[in-house]
């Protein structure tokens, strides 16, 4: 069957458990982004690592691409929530200095070697297909790390997101949750460099929150159902660059396959939502209209 046998190859397997565990990994994370609405602080986040990603390359070849990423990563964080903070420059203004400027750096660095085309392409869209069973197990890691932290922290996340005055009232370090917070977005996006790349990430952070988001206005069904769409559209990409590149010979990047699938199904969502709401209208019109026959009786 065409959904199960390319990943009879073993790296397809390695491929589909990567996409799925990020998949989910970052439809949990990304509702927290969406209720906050940090969606330009997480792509920041996504350029910031870029530098990171490229020395740990050029100190320890691919196997340090995970380290270098992690590292810049976790700075990152730090100085987003610091800049942040601070209101004498606006955090819009905080943001854009902060990504260009590293990604810029990095972009530098990247340059200075003879592959530079292939590389700056790796290293900004991802080789999901080469993903080794070290880096699933990286992957697995952060993905535990991720949950366990937000899941311990729930409460005090979401009053923050939803109250953040109330928050403070109550005596919850805000500024430490900022930093849990950029601290999550900053790990989802280190775990996908390899698969993904540093610039699609943010597709995978937004994206799936979004359209489960168009689904329900219940927090209990997003979470479950972002992470669940984040995971299906990791998989039916895959399906769908596997069968264009071995069934009509089109080579379909992985990466961006699954971005364009993610897109499909929130078109899909958006649609459905859109198709609940009218058909809901027309009950309530139907419930509202008054009957015939209570016409001509008031006549």
């Amino acid at each position: 069957m065409i959904f199960f046998e390319p990943f009879q190859l073993p790296f397809m397997a390695r491929a589909l458990a990567e996409l799925v565990v990020l998949g989910a990994l970052a439809g949990t994370v990304g509702v927290l982004v969406l209720l906050r609405r940090l969606a330009f602080v997480s792509d920041t986040l996504t350029h910031t690592v870029f530098p990171g990603v490229v020395i740990g390359h050029l100190m320890a070849g691919d196997g340090g691409v995970f380290w270098g990423a992690l590292a810049a990563g976790v700075v990152t964080a730090v100085l987003l929530t610091l800049l942040t903070a601070r209101r004498r420059v606006s955090e819009d203004a905080a943001l854009a200095v902060l990504l260009t400027t590293l990604f810029a750096a990095g972009v530098v660095l990247v340059s200075r070697q003879t592959g530079f085309t292939s590389d700056l392409t790796a290293f900004l869209f991802g080789r999901v297909l080469t993903v080794t069973e070290e880096q699933l197990a990286q992957t697995a890691v952060v993905t535990v790390l991720v949950v366990a932290l937000l899941a311990v922290l729930r409460r005090p996340l979401l009053l923050r997101a939803f109250d953040p005055v109330g928050a403070r009232a109550a005596g919850v370090r805000v500024g430490l949750l900022d930093l849990v917070v950029n601290v999550a977005v900053a790990l989802v996006v280190v775990a996908a460099v390899k698969a993904v790349g540093t610039i699609l990430v943010i597709a995978l952070l937004v994206v799936p929150a979004a359209a489960a988001r168009s689904l329900s206005e219940r927090l209990v069904v997003i979470v479950p159902l972002a992470a669940l769409l984040g995971a299906a559209a990791g998989w039916l990409g895959l399906v769908a660059s596997y069968e264009a590149s071995i069934g009509y010979g089109l080579r379909l990047a992985s990466g961006a396959t699954v971005v364009l699938v993610l897109v499909g199904l929130y078109g899909l969502a958006h649609a459905a939502a859109f198709a609940r709401r009218r058909a809901g209208l027309g009950r309530a019109r139907r419930r509202t209209a008054p009957d015939d026959l209570d016409v001509l009786e008031a006549a």
